[in-house]
C-alpha cells in the first residue's frame, strides 16, 4: 500500500519526501477537502521532488461545468503529475458525474495519456447532499478513469470509518476491483485506522492531518517524523503480510 501524504507548499514536500512518501500530493486545504493548489506549486514541488516519487494533485470539488473542469484538467496535466484526483461532491446524479468525469478523463489523456485519473466520492455523503459513495466505482469505470477512492467532505475529526462500516467499505472494494479499478482510501485517518485500511487492500492511503502538527490539516505543518512514523506503520504491515504469503 502507497503513502500518499498531502502538502500545501515545498516545505511541506521536502518533509514528507525526508519521511519516505510513496506519493506527493499537492492541494490547497483552505478551498475544500480538494482544493486545488496554483500549477506553478505543483510544477515547483514535482521539481523539487525525486523522479522516483509520484506527485498528485487536486482539481478540486467539481461543479457540474464538464467544459471548465475539462479545461482545468487539460491545465493539471501540463504540470508533471503522475495522477490527477477529482472530487465529485457538487454533482447530484450518476449520469452528471459520468459524463463530468469522462470529459475530465478525455481532456487528461490528449495531453498525457500515462497520468492516472481518480474519481472522488465522500464518505460522508449524506451529510452534504452528494453522490453515495457506492456509485464512484461505477462512475470511475464508464469514465474510464483508473482509481475509485473515498474522503471525507466535511473535515471536522470524523474519519471515514465514522460514515461507513467494514462491510461497505468491503462492498466499495469489490465493486472497484471487479471494475479493473485502483482504489484509494482517506478521509481524516488516524495511525490506529491504517491496519484496517491496509486489511481492506488499498492499493493506497491518503493522508494530511495526522501528518501535521498539532493534528491541524489547515494551521499545522507537515512534519519529517509524523510521515515517517505513518510510513513505518504500512511498511510494518507490508512485513507482516509477506511474512504471512
Amino acid at each position: 500500500m502507497k503513502v500518499l501524504i498531502s502538502v500545501v507548499d515545498e516545505e511541506e514536500a521536502a518533509e514528507a519526501i525526508a519521511g519516505g512518501a510513496d506519493i506527493i500530493d499537492v492541494k490547497n486545504p483552505k478551498e475544500g477537502a480538494l482544493g486545488a493548489n496554483f500549477p506553478w506549486v505543483i510544477k515547483r514541488i514535482r521539481k523539487i521532488t525525486p523522479k522516483k516519487i509520484e506527485v498528485s494533485c487536486t482539481l478540486g470539488d467539481m461543479p457540474n461545468f464538464p467544459g471548465a473542469t475539462s479545461l482545468a484538467a487539460a491545465g493539471a496535466a501540463t504540470t508533471g503529475v503522475n495522477y490527477l484526483k477529482a472530487g465529485l461532491s457538487e454533482l447530484k446524479t450518476k449520469d452528471e458525474a459520468v459524463y463530468l468525469m469522462r470529459n475530465v478523463v478525455r481532456a487528461v489523456r490528449e495531453c498525457d495519456p500515462t497520468i492516472k485519473v481518480a474519481c472522488v466520492g465522500y464518505a460522508d455523503a449524506e451529510r452534504t447532499g452528494s453522490l453515495n459513495p457506492l456509485l464512484i466505482p461505477e462512475i470511475a469505470y464508464k469514465a474510464e478513469a483508473d482509481f475509485a477512492m473515498i474522503d471525507t467532505a466535511v473535515k471536522d475529526g470524523n474519519s471515514l470509518f465514522t460514515f461507513l462500516t467494514a462491510d461497505t467499505l468491503k462492498r466499495f472494494m469489490a465493486k472497484s476491483r471487479d471494475r479493473g479499478l485502483k482504489v484509494a482510501l482517506a478521509g481524516s485517518l488516524k495511525k490506529e485506522d491504517l491496519p484496517a485500511v491496509y486489511a481492506l487492500g488499498a492499493d493506497v492511503v491518503g493522508l494530511r492531518s495526522v501528518a501535521c502538527t498539532g493534528g491541524d490539516r489547515i494551521k499545522g505543518r507537515i512534519t519529517k517524523r509524523n510521515v515517517e512514523d505513518l510510513v513505518e506503520i504500512v511498511r510494518r504491515l507490508d512485513r507482516q503480510n509477506e511474512v504471512k504469503v
